[in-house]
């Protein structure tokens, strides 16, 4: 029997959890429609600046000088240094099509003066089917900046804006997911069986689209091991990989949890070992990696077929999905793969992979310095 106290106790709680996932939401709605706002006034301050310095309306250095007076007469203000107003410039004239080129309606406010090089106007969007209006307001002002300086095709502009909004990279990771990484050209690209092996065609699809067709792995030095190739062993990239497990999750994307490695089943008294475990709260599905140092043999394949029967037999939980497969090799011819795998009945894909001793030396460039990765390190863990 619950006493009274009791009941009000358990009523206020559950009132309380109700009351702070209002505030929450409410909070969240709230940053949003911050973060539209600012991404409106950057636009029309951006297409300001640009008609009056494009045109040589004004002279050299008047950038620095604007932000010297705002940051006078308004004391406390942020964001409108020198580089964030050339950077508003650059968001406006990124995305000036939307004005002159787009069937998305724009909408015009706070005008003061008719000529054009006097006017601010802040950007309305109108909901367009071939624009991810969504995405595109709702990641920050930097993150569009971070693309629009490592990218200059506006569909692959467009790709990084949904990447950002559904996955979250910061704006550090940024550059290298681009640059180093090539998402783009890399997306949904792997040779796999996907489509024939998973009903449902959405999931099908958004399988495919979750997995590279290469991987940077760029915390595994093979080199700074001692080995050449030939000499490396799949358990010293494997144990590279349980040493810095973050980062491979971080290669593979959203929605990885790490369940183990060199996993152990037993089938009918034959001992299966599993490379790699993992689960995918995106696709509801447990993830298998196998690791292979050499060229692609079509013995992985069936290899990895007997792991996921056995994982589908014996671990799949309710409410799951089957489980999905992808070797990691070396080098691989992808028609072949592509050709060999329609025989097998399990969903599969094979990627390859590099290590950092592989990276072309322009693009070790890119990557900041030892010492400043390790503090970002840090400061994303706070």
């Amino acid at each position: 029997m619950i006493n009274k106290q009791d009941k009000i106790s358990q009523e206020a709680s559950l009132a309380a959890i109700q009351i702070r996932s209002a505030i929450l939401q409410s909070q969240a709605r709230a940053a949003k429609a911050v973060n539209q706002e600012q991404l409106a006034l950057y636009y029309g301050i951006g297409r300001f600046i640009s008609a009056n310095t494009r045109n040589n309306n004004w002279g050299k250095g008047i950038i620095e000088h604007i932000s010297n007076q705002l940051r006078q007469e308004l004391p406390g203000l942020r964001g409108f240094g020198t580089s964030q107003l050339k950077n508003m410039r650059s968001f406006y004239e990124a995305w000036s099509l939307l004005e002159s080129n787009s069937p998305i309606a724009i909408g015009e406010s706070h005008e003061t003066v008719v000529n054009d090089c006097n006017t601010i106007r802040q950007l309305q969007l109108a909901n367009s089917p071939n624009f991810p209006l969504t995405e595109f307001l709702n990641i920050s002002f930097t993150h569009h900046i971070r693309i629009i300086e490592n990218v200059k095709d506006t569909e692959e502009r467009l790709f990084y804006i949904r990447y950002c909004y559904n996955y979250k990279p910061s704006t550090n990771d940024l550059p290298s997911l681009i640059k180093k990484q090539d998402l783009f050209h890399h997306q949904g690209s792997l040779p796999n069986n996907f489509v024939q092996t998973i009903p449902d065609y959405k999931q099908a699809f958004r399988t495919i689209q979750m997995f590279k067709d290469e991987y940077l792995l760029d915390f595994i030095n093979v080199e700074e091991l001692g080995m050449r190739d030939e000499e490396v062993d799949e358990r010293i990239i494997e144990q590279s990989i349980i040493q810095n497990i973050k980062n491979f999750i971080m290669t593979f994307g959203k929605g990885f949890t790490f369940a183990g490695n060199q996993v152990h089943f037993d089938k009918l008294g034959h001992d299966h070992w599993i490379d790699l475990l993992f689960y995918n709260r995106d696709l509801r599905r447990t993830v298998v990696f196998e690791l292979k140092k050499g060229n692609f043999k079509v013995s992985y394949l069936a290899q990895l077929s007997s792991y996921l029967r056995i994982l589908n037999d014996d671990d799949r939980r309710e409410g799951e999905k089957p489980p999905v497969g992808i070797i990691l090799c070396k080098n691989m011819d992808k028609d072949y793969v592509n050709y060999i795998m329609q025989d097998f009945c399990q969903p599969m894909g094979v990627a390859t992979y590099k290590t950092a001793d592989e990276i072309e030396p322009e693009l070790l460039k890119l990557l900041p310095p030892k010492e400043e990765l390790m503090k970002l390190m840090e400061i994303d863990e706070q």
